[in-house]
């Protein structure tokens, strides 16, 4: 079967609007005490999971032989040649003190290639997406990632570290770095809003480790297809199930991913 990708791409808009409906309805009268812990600062809460299953229902009709790799329900069959990477609500943290920044986040990879991506921004209603040899979108308008062509003219975005907090020290070095040679760093608390803002021009730079496939899988493509370079602290392209990511404009692109190499010891 061949995959018309915009046409899908523009259905899974669709969905990602519907996901987030329900959880813009809920942030109206949430109550923080019904919040799970997978971790002390890893959150989960009915909302999660109710819009996760509301957006796996509706992709399985747009893609039946599909699997899933969701956060909430997490599985990875590797053999399946279409998988759908969702995060039904990315900033949950922001969510459940009510701070206004949480996306809704879907992509689908096709074998070893992420070939739709979608990131809702659910406050703002800022629909970011993009699909395989097409450009990159914000409501319909196309947009491309900034043209600055230096550091020091820079804005860079981060996440701070919930896990592996023996790597905090180079991170923090990076940060450090970032507070001497940029216009300033920036942590909105979602990571999909991170990348769709580098896509759009808002952040020159992105950096961030302890990623899931999740939280990057929509805002890689949207990057790229918006001009940008999206690669692993290493340089290389293990972006997706690796765990750590630079997003960038091509023009610091090497400045930048020297920086964090240098600093990570790599």
């Amino acid at each position: 079967m061949e995959i018309n990708y915009k046409e899908l791409c523009l259905e899974t808009c669709r969905v990602a609007k519907l996901a987030a409906a329900f959880i813009k309805q809920e942030a109206q009268h949430f109550d923080i005490s019904r919040v799970e812990y997978k971790d002390v600062n890893n959150l989960v809460s009915y909302v999660d999971k109710t819009a996760e299953q509301m957006i796996i229902e509706e992709l399985k009709k747009l893609l039946p032989e599909a699997t899933f790799i969701a956060e909430e329900s997490f599985k990875n069959e590797a053999q399946a040649k279409y998988k759908w990477i969702i995060d039904p609500l990315d900033g949950t943290t922001n969510f459940t003190h009510g701070i206004p920044c949480y996306c809704v986040s879907i992509a689908l990879m096709e074998d070893d290639e992420i070939v739709t991506g979608v990131i809702y921004e659910i406050n703002l209603d800022e629909c970011f997406y993009s699909y395989k040899n097409g450009p990159s979108f914000l409501n319909e308008q196309v947009i491309t990632v900034s043209k600055n062509e230096v550091m020091k003219k820079s804005l860079i975005a981060t996440g701070f570290p919930y896990t592996k907090f023996d790597r905090t020290g180079p991170y923090m070095q990076v940060f450090d770095y970032c507070m001497h040679h940029t216009h300033g760093l920036r942590r909105l608390g979602s990571a999909c809003a991170d990348l769709a803002y580098v896509a759009c021009g808002r952040f020159e730079a992105f950096y961030e480790y302890g990623l899931a496939p999740w939280d990057v899988a929509a805002g890689v493509i949207i990057v790229k297809n918006a001009g940008g370079v999206v690669t692993d602290f290493h340089g290389g392209n293990n972006v997706i199930f690796g765990e750590e990511l630079i997003a960038s404009n091509k023009n610091i692109a090497d400045e930048f991913g020297g920086v964090v190499k240098k600093l990570f010891g790599y």
